[in-house]
């Protein structure tokens, strides 16, 4: 630790003098031709390199952003310092921080409604019937697409991914070429599915909190949306054989309130646009009260659990119903805190790190640069185009902010066109999204970055369709 803070003093004093003019000549300060914006350029790609080979080297992907966010600070804090300025780098900081304060809040409310219904057995219930249907493989390749596309925008694309990942792992059985393309299908289709809906994908409720974009605009994409994902499934289904796997049997009983939560959770989401829209306050003061929902059902199943054990058992007992006395034998009282403990803190801290590593860098002058040069000296329609691509290697998430940050002066429909071309430019590659990346891991060897990368042209023809379908569908809007 002492050799750390010694090595860092060193680095400070090195660039600290090469910035004196340069900061003096502004109060905010063009940065990016020093040693001090050099030094944070490289940090950040540096981090961003080791995320990108997280399937490698089994390191989570909040760990490196995060250090690389606090030595970005340390060094802008001190140079700032230096000069008579930390008054700027302190707005700047907690500018950048509640920013990401109000997105966690609201993503950490849906986490915990999502494990909620999976505590419950929703999700369990649903796999169960797919499987127990015993469809061919090229019914269940559609089933679990078209599924992705109309869940994710409620409960997002990772969550969804996941799902119906491990519903085509047990059926499939070992065919690593139907789990690779089904998992190709699912990824293309929950991310064309959260395209459409600030609920589907973080860069959504990041344009969505932004005010640039209101709640039912984002329904125009939906036609876009749908395209994107049609074309690509309609060519890969040929390939899928209609083979027919055995079917299983499995029985999955819906834990106590499970549907009521489902209600409580679209109420949290009607609560939160209309926080959003008749009142114009933040959408995550609207979810903080639908937790509240939650947290008062969850005190309802408390308190009224041995009255409801007691009535069960004597309807098990009057039916010599043995498996379901041993079930009631099993059941643990709902506790909220215990399924916000569960969210997906990786992805949150991964958020937080992304959010002040783009905020230093921003501060530093390279996005008004970037905006400059993509945003002015490009057509806008070309630069969303290619922000999608980026999409693709870099993550949407920090590409989105970084976009967000630079504010660029676009119309609506170029906005709904960057909205759309982050969220579905991710399928691209399996490493440019959440979801690609989790089933990577969900289906290790079966499921990888080359199967993907074989399918790449054909979901190009995806993204490309449904970007001429919104210039087309949404004209009145550029």
């Amino acid at each position: 630790m002492r050799a750390i803070l010694i090595s860092l003093t060193i680095i400070m004093m090195m660039f600290s003098t090469n910035v004196m003019a340069t900061v003096s000549e502004s109060a905010l300060g063009d940065l990016t031709q020093t040693s001090l914006g050099y030094a944070a350029l490289v940090i950040f790609i540096l981090a961003y390199c080791v995320v990108m080979a997280e399937e490698y080297l089994q390191l989570r992907k909040s760990k490196p952003v995060l250090l690389a966010a606090g030595l970005i600070w340390i060094m802008i804090g001190y140079v700032y310092q230096q000069h008579g300025m930390g008054d700027i780098a302190k707005q700047a900081l907690e500018h950048n921080l509640l920013e990401y304060t109000e997105l966690l809040l609201f993503l950490l409310v849906a986490m915990t409604y999502i494990n909620a219904m999976e505590e419950r057995r929703l999700f369990d219930a649903l796999q169960s019937w797919m499987v127990n249907k015993g469809f061919h493989l090229r019914t269940l390749f559609w089933l679990t697409g078209i599924l992705s596309f109309f869940i994710s925008p409620i409960a997002d694309n990772l969550t969804t991914a996941l799902l119906m990942c491990a519903v085509v792992l047990k059926v499939g059985q070992g065919n690593t070429r139907f789990i690779n393309i089904a998992c190709i299908n699912i990824v293309v289709a929950a991310n064309a599915g959260g395209a459409f809906s600030p609920f589907g994908d973080i860069t959504t409720l990041m344009v969505w909190q932004a005010e640039l974009v209101n709640f039912q605009q984002f329904l125009t994409l939906f036609i876009p949306a749908v395209i994107n994902y049609i074309i690509p499934a309609m060519i890969m289904a040929y390939f899928v054989p209609k083979t027919q796997p055995q079917a299983l049997q499995e029985t999955v009983v819906l834990k106590r309130g499970a549907r009521r939560i489902v209600v409580l959770f679209l109420l949290t989401i009607a609560t939160a646009v209309a926080f959003h829209g008749v009142l114009h306050f933040p959408p995550v003061i609207g979810m903080m009260m639908g937790l509240a929902y939650l947290q008062f059902f969850g005190y309802f199943l408390r308190k009224t659990l041995p009255s409801s054990l007691a009535k069960k058992k004597a309807q098990a007992e009057a039916k010599h119903d043995e498996r379901a006395l041993k079930q009631l034998g099993s059941v643990v009282p709902f506790d909220v805190f215990k399924r916000v403990s569960r969210a997906e803190w990786d992805t949150l801290l991964f958020f937080y790190g992304v959010v002040m590593c783009v905020g230093g860098l921003s501060l530093l002058g390279y996005l008004g640069v970037a905006s400059e040069v993509i945003y002015t000296q490009w057509d806008p329609v070309w630069a969303n185009i290619t922000i999608g691509l980026l999409s693709a290697v870099v993550d949407n998430i920090p590409v989105m902010f970084a976009v967000l940050t630079m504010l660029p002066d676009m119309s609506l429909g170029n906005w709904l066109l960057v909205t759309l071309t982050a969220g579905v430019g991710g399928s691209l590659l399996s490493i440019g999204s959440a979801a690609g990346v989790a089933l990577m891991g969900a289906a290790h060897g079966k499921y990888t970055f080359f199967g993907h990368l074989r399918w790449t042209p054909v979901i190009g023809l995806g993204y490309a369709a449904s970007i001429i379908t919104h210039l087309w569908l949404n004209s009145a809007y550029f």
